[in-house]
């Protein structure tokens, strides 16, 4: 039979430190959204990047299975409970992408985390968002340099924001918060 995957105390509550850490930068990037949509549109996809850090901190901390997805469900909670209006669209983004981030970490069954898994799994999650994007909005409207630098940024943004995770996945299990989250 096959092993049954728990998860220990200490990491569901290492899951909700970053989740609600995450959470209120995705509040924050909610709030500045609709200014940065209407204002300087093509900057959208760098606003919307915040959303892979979630499960990027924690697989990166944590290196374990669901801790994307969990993670990510508490940081849309939290947001959530600063815009309550857009829940919808917080736990719909947290199950896209913390979904995402889980099937690539799966792929390698949860055995490779150097950079570059993380990166890949970044632009993954952007070319999603980009192409759901291009649907969603009319960047027909753009002319065609600005289609491609939209698109571009969508692809970008998660990846910048993927940088910022690692540095922060990277400090905290300098402070051995790897080491107290045990299975």
């Amino acid at each position: 039979m096959a092993r049954v995957s728990r998860l220990s105390t200490s990491v569901l509550l290492t899951c909700a430190a970053i989740g609600v850490a995450t959470g209120a930068l995705q509040a924050g990037a909610g709030a500045i959204s609709g200014f940065v949509s209407a204002g300087v549109p093509l900057l959208y996809g760098l606003v919307l990047g915040v959303h892979v850090l979630p499960g990027v901190i924690a697989q990166d901390v944590l290196r374990r299975p669901w801790v994307a997805l969990i993670t990510h469900l508490i940081a849309a909670l939290v947001a959530s409970a600063v815009v309550p209006l857009w829940i919808g669209r917080y736990i719909g983004t947290a199950l896209l992408i913390g979904g995402l981030q889980e099937l690539i970490a799966a792929m390698s069954r949860y055995r490779r985390w150097e950079p570059w898994r993380f990166f890949l799994s970044a632009v993954i999650v952007g070319a999603v968002i980009a192409v759901a994007i291009w649907f969603a909005a009319d960047v027909s409207r753009f002319p065609a340099w600005g289609q491609i630098v939209y698109v571009a940024l969508f692809v970008l943004g998660p990846v910048g924001w993927t940088a910022v995770g690692l540095g922060v996945g990277s400090a905290l299990r300098r402070a051995g918060v790897a080491r107290r989250s045990r299975p």
